[in-house]
């Protein structure tokens, strides 16, 4: 909003980052007063999307502001570098250059921070159980892949997948779905034995190995089916292979789900919540001053400064770079040591002009693919690699933008992520020569890198310092963790609207617009409306449980989460381009 927000609220929200979007939504869904400020001019902070041109000239602002040491208040990356692919010299890329792919950067939504969701994980409850699924779209997954003996492979993962993998042999295939099935049935809650063998006290390698699997069945189960490391405990791998497991058949043969147009749509979801019931958002306003008071108890928060104006409240959450540790009192200013922090993340962000492994390995039109890499030397955990192509709505077609996460390690992102970019990349093009007897040309499986962009995203304040001195009012929201999900992201903020209200409902189920009774309007008059939504509401009902057990999401129209199919997807790119070209022609 352009004009002065009201002098008063119930909560102030500083950041527009996941966890501040959620804790806002939750406050506002129960009737308080909640203002949503940003100093960026774009929602999200670490979890944005961006289109190219806008990516980078934010790296490029992030960049200068690190090598000038110039204070940017906000969500900044750090150690930016940007190489192209060097067209002057070598030419195109299957028809690729550096001034095509910039002249359509607003078909590229690129993220920060990409996740999936598991299709029975936190998020997706979430969203279905607050009814702001309404507002975003999914994808399914498309492939989940490794690399095993230096050669990019499918991961089977659901029946049909084991039994049609040429990769896995006859034993291998009984072994893997045996195992499998054990997992399904584990009950997590009561049981501390798998199979005979106690589930504390190892990892869930060990373990694996005691079950007499090969070293391919090993691979798979702990890096991508567990999404593990050597370090895993036996309990929570197992916790890992039947949350997989239990995400299958959900919204297709797969257990994820992607946004369409990135992860960025996600925190926008919550904050139209927000705005739904009231919520005011102001972005673009600099924060000049927080204010406390004094009393017997200590400092409380009172109010913000925001340019010429004091907006007072009850309490108030600061999303990851708001502000110093000066935040903290006394002596308590330790830098912690037990748990998950947030951020210290290496990220790489490439276009190719080939998906991972070839179009023949990529079904779908390489729609949304997972791969996850086993660590290297030095690394405790591998690298989480996610594929997207022009299905998911977020880039053009025919090149393929792919994101690399790892944890940071010696605080260069390039350095960090060099070991697993060179196992799946290359930045030489090698075109396939046609043999002289062959018809076509072999196919192309080696994806050359056209553009790459390499980052940190930092810890925040509140995962390098002890909390327990903030003062009263104040609350400190995180920013993404290294996870594959939402679910500790989603657990956080949870844990910060309990402290603000503990005795209220956490995002309780929003009505649809035709379920709300605006002004003096007589249900009587409504009678035969309301007969025939609850006949709907039944079919509905219905629906969703015939849904449960159908894998194909486009034959389940009342499916809660919404996916789309490739086909809407290429009509919808369709009507893009004849509305660009009508404009080019006037």
């Amino acid at each position: 909003m352009d004009e002065d927000p009201p002098n008063a609220f119930d909560l102030i929200v500083v950041g527009t980052g996941l966890s501040e979007s959620i804790v806002a939504a939750a406050a506002s869904r129960i009737g308080n007063t909640v203002l949503h400020l940003d100093t960026n001019e774009f929602y999200g902070g670490y979890w944005s999307s961006f289109n190219l041109e806008s990516l980078r000239n934010y790296a490029e602002e992030c960049c200068r502001a690190e090598n000038e040491s110039l204070a940017r208040k906000g969500t900044p990356v750090t150690k930016v570098s940007e190489e192209w692919y060097n067209f002057e010299e070598l030419g195109d890329v299957d028809g690729w250059n550096r001034e095509k792919i910039l002249e359509q950067f607003r078909r590229f939504n690129v993220d920060l921070s990409p996740k999936l969701l598991y299709s029975r994980g936190a998020m997706v409850e979430l969203l279905i159980s607050s009814n702001i699924c309404r507002y975003a779209e999914f994808r399914a997954v498309d492939r989940v892949a490794t690399i095993w003996n230096g050669r990019i492979m499918t991961v089977p993962c659901s029946r049909s997948d084991v039994f049609t993998s040429r990769d896995v042999n006859v034993v291998e295939k009984r072994l893997l779905m045996k195992f499998l099935q054990s997992c399904a049935n584990w009950d997590t809650e009561e049981s501390g034995q798998h199979e005979g063998q106690d589930v504390e006290g190892k990892t869930f390698l060990e373990y694996l190995k005691n079950q007499k699997l090969t070293p391919n069945l090993i691979h798979y189960l702990l890096y991508t089916i567990a999404m593990g490391n050597d370090h895993t405990g036996c309990r929570a791998g197992l916790e890992g292979v039947k949350k997989f497991l239990l995400s299958l058949g959900r919204y297709g043969n797969s257990p994820f789900l992607f946004p369409m147009y990135g992860c960025g749509e996600i925190p926008q979801c919550f904050c139209r919540l927000c705005a739904v019931f009231g919520g005011v958002y102001c972005l673009s306003k600099p924060i000049e001053e927080i204010i406390f008071s004094t009393d017997e108890q200590g400092k409380r928060f009172q109010s913000l400064k925001c340019g010429n104006q004091t907006i007072e409240a009850k309490s108030v959450v600061l999303g990851q770079g708001y502000v110093t540790k000066d935040i903290f009192e006394g002596d308590k200013q330790e830098e912690k040591r037990n748990g998950s922090h947030c951020g210290h993340m290496a990220r790489a962000v490439f276009l190719t002009n080939v998906p991972l492994g070839g179009v023949s390995q990529n079904p779908g039109g390489g729609g949304v693919s997972l791969m996850k890499l086993p660590p290297v030397e030095g690394h405790e955990d591998g690298a989480t690699i996610i594929q997207l192509s022009h299905f998911s709505g977020t880039c053009p077609k025919d090149i393929y933008l792919i994101h690399v996460t790892a944890k940071s390690v010696s605080g260069e992102p390039k350095v960090d992520l060099e070991p697993y970019v060179s196992q799946i990349f290359s930045k030489e093009y090698l075109k396939p020569e046609t043999p002289p007897d062959a018809e076509e040309a072999p196919e192309n499986t080696i994806s050359t890198i056209l553009y790459e962009l390499y980052f940190n995203i930092p810890s925040c304040i509140a995962c390098q310092h002890s909390s327990g001195s903030l003062p009263r009012g104040v609350h400190l929201a995180c920013g993404p963790l290294y996870e594959l999900d939402f679910d500790e992201s989603i657990s956080r903020a949870r844990a910060i609207f309990k402290d603000i209200y503990p005795d209220e409902e956490f995002l309780p189920r929003a009505p649809d617009p035709e379920e709300i009774i605006i002004g003096d309007e007589d249900p009587a008059d409504q009678g035969q409306e309301v007969v025939a939504s609850a006949e709907e509401s039944d079919k509905v009902e219905s629906a969703r449980e015939c849904q449960e057990g159908d894998s194909s999401p486009e034959t389940s129209p009342a499916a809660a989460v919404r996916t789309v199919s490739d086909d809407a997807q290429e009509a919808k790119e369709d009507a893009i381009d004849n509305a660009e070209e009508c404009l080019e022609q006037k």
